[in-house]
């Protein structure tokens, strides 16, 4: 019973230290310089090398996407705000920290935006080099993408969205959760199991896709024409989508 308790305890503490192990090469990035950070440096004509590098792979997809839902959204907010004299600079402060931050639901997505935007470039460190990306920054990227989506599932929740708390919180993070613990291939792990967990992330954003789809049609059906602001929110969202399915679909080769 006593050699159970020790082998016991050796493989606790082996875990934890894995654990501690992965943690701290989690935050090695923020302080490691990105592979194309060089290319960045190296002179005037170095722009274009350095966009490609970003979208080798689909952290640079998810990126784009993501800073352009979280610029565009705050703006949109900001322009919603402006009073019959125009915006002033008290409206447009207030308008984008209630967006960012007034309320529980407002709180969980911006939470989860900025766990996005790590998990894209883990997404990027992995696919620096293009295909096949390094095995285990792009599962980082699938574990930190999952807690993204958990956070978001969260703040869909506390606005009273539940299919969409379900489908894009739960599903995606399911999917991604999935993808980052299931067994590699090159271990003798499932290629369908894999290929159905990616899938599995696709099909989390068709239910928000097509509400998106929905209110486009109906701004386009107003009597009297639609109203910009009534298309621009969703006409954000469908860039962003569009950008996030293109990740989702170089990750289905991975």
């Amino acid at each position: 019973m006593s050699q159970m308790n020790a082998g016991s305890s050796e493989q606790t503490h082996s875990q934890i230290e894995q654990m501690q192990q992965s943690a701290a090469a989690d935050v090695d990035w923020m302080r490691t310089p990105s592979p194309d950070s060089s290319a960045a440096a190296s002179g005037p004509g170095s722009r274009r090398p350095l966009l490609d590098g970003r979208l080798l792979g689909p952290g640079g997809y998810y990126n784009i996407g993501n800073a352009l839902g979280l610029l565009g959204g705050i703006a949109l907010a900001v322009a919603a705000a402006s009073g019959p004299d125009g915006p002033t600079l008290q409206r447009g402060a207030q308008a984008a920290f209630d967006y960012l931050a007034g309320s529980g639901s407002a709180l969980c997505v911006s939470l989860a935006m900025l766990i996005f935007f790590a998990s894209g470039e883990f997404y990027h460190r992995a696919w620096a080099n293009g295909f096949p990306p390094a095995p285990a920054l792009n599962r980082r990227g699938d574990v930190w993408s999952g807690y993204g989506a958990l956070a978001l599932g969260a703040g869909l929740f506390l606005i009273g969205q539940p299919v969409l708390a379900a489908t894009a919180g739960l599903l995606h993070a399911f999917g991604k959760f999935g993808s980052a613990f299931a067994p590699a291939v090159a271990a003798g792990g499932s290629p369908r199991l894999h290929l159905g967990f990616r899938v599995a992330v696709l099909a989390s954003r068709l239910p928000a896709l097509a509400l998106v789809l929905v209110a486009i049609a109906m701004a386009l059906g107003a009597p009297g024409g639609p109203e910009p602001m009534a298309l621009a929110a969703p006409g954000l969202l469908v860039v962003c989508y569009l950008l996030w399915l293109r990740a989702d679909l170089l990750l289905l080769r991975s």
